[in-house]
């Protein structure tokens, strides 16, 4: 993909740096989630963009030249192209970009409709340059949203693991495979890095390559060796035992998952691993993950629950619930989302079943099947600096009072909550409120101030619990 920052950005932004009042001289502007699925976010992604797209010297004579020369044919019969001020930007700061944006830091969770990012620019020949970057830096929107979901889904798994079982296994509970469902690899990377920040157990390759490259992760994710339905339809129906089997062989110690459901999952459960191969799986120095992949998920989870169960054994844990005989336990990765994991948990507890029985794959339902509009995020102007004076900007439109957004420069303060914990409020950097912005200053012209390790990100919220 095309790295030329002059040409990722929105067409309509090309001509918008005729449109600011006369004498501007600073845009400031914000990014924010105005509410939606979940009741705050889970910031994460904007170190990958700074130093993938804005770090450095980004602006070169050639790239000038080639987007003059795309907007030339794009734009017709108009001349829009802000060469003169590109050429500064080159001519004056040498490619760097002049402006500063500030943030709150990665891994932080914070409440909805609360400022996450603001930016501004620094030099008042570059007003124009603030928004034009807003198209890039909304894309912060998708590693939040991502970190979000998986963060949420944690907090239900916990819950889950300490009414019928043990909390210390979560960081296992819910699994990556959406690196085959995602619109990109760069969607994939970012997605699944995402994830990452709350769990451990990921298939997708591309999320560890960028948190190790961009956030100095040592290996953030971890995984087994599992088998597809190719590598076991590929011995033929007749011999499902002999390419079950062979899983066992080739892998005689360790986790080892296999999909069993090609032609009749509980006869599979019952007859091959049950039965045929039961004193293998039990003689094995390690723990054989049995995974449907078809029909209703609560249902056939507790199904083939009952059916290990009896073929395998169980005990009853402290809390009263059934759990398997450690070398037998089971992975539903299909069709998991939020809701559907939530309904399998409930449905293995009104059985009986511990949640330590169970891991969970997710795909789409983790790094596909959302958007922008999951938590709502916006990106607007609300301040502006005009012949030396500050101005209050802001949008209150009558058909949806939803949509107003915030006016002045803005600070986001710890508060102590009705719970005794922290909670945040946006507030104007003049309003008379104690406490400190936790906003941090991470980009200023060209160059990162602040660059975090994963380790970092994942501990964000540590100090509040």
């Amino acid at each position: 993909m095309n790295k030329n920052l002059i040409v990722l950005s929105d067409s309509y932004k090309v001509s918008h740096h005729r449109q600011y009042p006369p004498n501007t001289e600073v845009i400031y502007s914000y990014f924010e989630s105005r509410g939606g699925k979940f009741s705050a976010t889970k910031f994460f992604g904007l170190q990958y963009y700074l130093k993938e797209y804005l770090e450095g010297k980004v602006v070169t004579k050639e790239k000038i030249e080639e987007a003059d020369n795309l907007f030339s044919k794009h734009f017709v019969n108009t001349k829009l192209f802000n060469r003169e001020g590109w050429e500064y930007i080159l001519d004056k700061h040498d490619g760097m970009l002049p402006v500063v944006i500030k943030a709150v830091p990665e891994g932080k969770l914070v409440t909805v409709s609360n400022v996450l990012m603001t930016i501004e620019n620094t030099d008042p020949k570059c007003y124009w340059l603030t928004n034009y970057l807003e198209t890039l830096l909304v894309q912060v929107w998708y590693g939040t949203t991502v970190a979000t979901l998986s963060y949420y889904m944690k907090e239900m798994i916990t819950r889950f693991l300490e009414e019928t079982g043990d909390p210390s296994l979560v960081n296992f509970k819910l699994h990556d495979f959406g690196f085959r469902g995602v619109s990109s690899v760069e969607s994939a990377a970012v997605g699944g890095a995402a994830h990452l920040v709350n769990f451990m157990g990921t298939d997708t390759m591309a999320a560890l390559v960028l948190a190790r490259e961009y956030y100095k992760a040592d290996m953030p994710g971890f995984s087994i060796p599992a088998a597809e339905h190719s590598t076991l339809t590929s011995w033929g129906r007749e011999n499902e035992a002999l390419a079950m089997e062979n899983m066992l062989t080739q892998y005689p110690e360790g986790l080892v998952a296999c999909v069993s459901d090609s032609f009749d999952i509980y006869r599979a459960c019952e007859i091959i691993w049950g039965s045929l191969l039961k004193d293998r799986v039990l003689a094995r120095n390690g723990t054989l993950v049995v995974r449907p992949d078809s029909g209703n998920p609560p249902e056939v989870v507790v199904k083939v629950l009952n059916i290990l169960g009896e073929k395998f054994g169980y005990e009853r844990n402290k809390k009263g619930f059934k759990v398997l005989d450690p070398h037998v336990r089971v992975i539903q990765g299909d069709g998991c989302n939020y809701e559907m994991c939530e309904r399998i948990l409930e449905a293995m507890k009104i059985c009986e079943w511990s949640a330590d029985n169970v891991a969970f794959g997710m795909g789409g339902g983790l790094l596909q099947n959302l958007n922008r509009d999951t938590q709502r995020f916006a990106f607007k102007c609300s301040a502006v600096k005009v012949a030396g004076e500050w101005r209050d900007v802001f949008k209150c439109p009558v058909t949806d009072l939803g949509k107003i957004s915030k006016a002045g420069r803005l600070r986001l303060v710890p508060m102590m909550n009705a719970a005794g914990g922290t909670s945040y409020q946006t507030v104007s950097e003049l309003a008379n409120v104690h406490g400190r912005d936790i906003l941090v200053e991470v980009f200023r012209d060209g160059k990162i101030l602040k660059d975090y390790t994963f380790d970092e990100v994942r501990s964000a919220n540590k100090e509040e619990k």
